[in-house]
């Protein structure tokens, strides 16, 4: 039994110390494979007059999926999903129709009135009778001591980001609608009333999905209604508590299909960390066809497009030597970006592939084909922006500057990282969907020029060898994260 013992033992010393050599392979074995000619042969496809601009749920857009879904088969990436690397999503226009109301005893209130609704219910009427109770509209892990099953939740706005996943959590938990006040004063809930009236009032495209993502807006008087005699600001400060009296509300709206497209995803599986994931990212739909003119968006976002399809490559040939890194890598080029970062939003808010809780970090390329920003009237290819990387995750930045000394020593410049930037492309791009979950991310970036969404932004304008050294960054940095010992810490909230 001793002698067992010990052999199991040498085991895994033997399987730590693999594992430990495989995270210092020097990762300049496989940067080669990320190269000029590689880049510009897929970009030639990706942005040719052919995919008419890419626009997403176009013809153009599914023949780019195709190509990108089938180098992923070629250079031996899995599928995502069981047995595809798409991943489909619906886009509808609903419109709420105005015989919605919300009754509380004796007193039935007006939608667009009283109360207001962002996002829809699954089915359409939704009708529902269900006692009230208090949860915390400030911190989400409270949710967990209440037992919201067959019941509606109520609590008092703190942050719109934070009321979709307070929505979330307890929806899951079982709650069957969810409730916000606004306001206690009446002033400011007519104020968010007027604010939001374009977007309830009229058609909305939104996701088709199995699920359940309406939020309804109430006023002070159907808070006070809901709590009777008491003061409304005392009650919602008593968590899990009942409200005096039950809500009862008959929801309509009209839908149509409008939009049908998909993300293209494939993985590397990892080895003795292969359920936590490391997500590349960028999207490849762009504008389509404006005043008859293709706009071919090599540089937004064809580029970071073939940098996800050359880094993946450079990853399967490490994986098909021995050198397979010990967490899972997930390529994923999303669509629908340039409608509203759509095809992210559904893969982290609708569908996850994989667990958003054991993803440790999104590295997201959009634009890094060209010389942008600053950077244009000095004739400077060798430099980056990179955007969010210390925003969640002081090793993150810590780990990406390290990485840049030690391999492509470009530029490092974090102008847009600032939160009083007026540009905002901090929440104008993929990896924000990520971001607001709490997943560590960085954005690489290469500034806008003259060409950014017009149709002379052209294959023969992209610097090429700029744009093959942020690649060389990214993979660097994914191979640095996806081998180390302990997953990226989140420090910062």
């Amino acid at each position: 039994m001793k002698k067992n013992f010990f052999a199991f033992f040498l085991f895994a010393l033997s399987s730590t110390t693999s594992y430990a050599q495989l995270s210092q392979t020097n990762s300049t074995d496989y940067l080669k494979t990320i190269n000029e000619e590689d880049l510009k042969r897929h970009l030639l496809v990706i942005a040719a007059d052919s995919m008419e601009g890419r626009d997403t749920g176009s013809k153009g857009q599914k023949k780019a999926a195709a190509y990108i879904a089938g180098h992923f088969k070629n250079i031996g990436l899995k599928p995502a999903l069981k047995d595809s690397y798409y991943q489909p999503y619906k886009m509808g226009k609903r419109t709420w129709k105005n015989t919605t109301t919300l009754s509380v005893g004796k007193n039935t209130y007006k939608f667009g009135t009283d109360f207001y609704a962002i996002r829809y219910p699954v089915v359409s009427p939704f009708q529902l009778k269900a006692e009230v109770v208090v949860a915390d509209g400030d911190d989400i892990e409270n949710l967990s001591k209440i037992d919201f099953k067959g019941k509606a939740i109520i609590f008092l706005e703190t942050k719109l980001e934070k009321n979709k996943k307070i929505a979330a959590k307890a929806k899951a938990m079982g709650a069957t609608a969810v409730f916000v006040v606004k306001s206690l004063k009446d002033e400011a809930f007519k104020d968010a009333l007027s604010s939001y009236s374009y977007y309830y009032m009229a058609p909305q495209t939104g996701f088709i999905s199995q699920k359940d993502e309406s939020i309804f807006y109430i006023s002070p008087a159907i808070a006070q209604a809901i709590f009777g005699n008491n003061k409304i600001e005392k009650m919602l400060t008593k968590i899990g508590v009942s409200a005096s009296l039950p809500i009862i509300i008959s929801a309509e709206y009209t839908e149509k299909i409008d939009l049908m497209s998909e993300n293209v995803a494939g993985i590397i599986e990892g080895t003795d960390k292969k359920d936590e994931y490391v997500i590349i990212t960028a999207h490849y739909d762009h504008v389509g066809m404006q005043g008859g003119q293709i706009h071919n968006g090599a540089d937004d976002d064809g580029s970071g497009t073939v940098s996800v399809m050359e880094i993946a490559e450079a990853f399967a040939k490490a994986a098909k030597e021995g050198n397979r890194p010990r967490r899972t890598l997930v390529f994923m080029t999303v669509s629908g970006e340039e409608k509203g970062l759509f095809g992210s939003e559904y893969y982290t808010d609708f569908e996850p592939i994989f667990p958003l809780s054991k993803t440790v970090v999104n590295l997201n390329i959009d634009m890094v084909g060209r010389i942008g920003g600053d950077y244009i009237e000095k004739n400077e290819p060798n430099y980056v922006y990179l955007i969010g990387s210390d925003k969640l995750s002081s090793e993150l930045h810590e780990l990406s500057e390290n990485t840049n000394k030690k391999q492509e020593k470009l530029i490092l410049d974090y102008k847009y990282n600032s939160d009083s930037d007026p540009n905002r492309f901090y929440y104008r791009s993929d990896h924000y969907n990520f971001a607001k979950n709490d997943i560590p991310i960085i954005f690489y970036f290469n500034g806008v020029h003259d060409d950014y969404h017009k149709p002379t932004d052209d294959v023969e304008k992209i610097h090429f060898p700029k744009m093959a050294k942020i690649a060389r960054l990214v993979f660097s940095t994914a191979w640095e994260i996806a081998n180390r010992e302990e997953r990226l810490k989140v420090d910062k909230k």
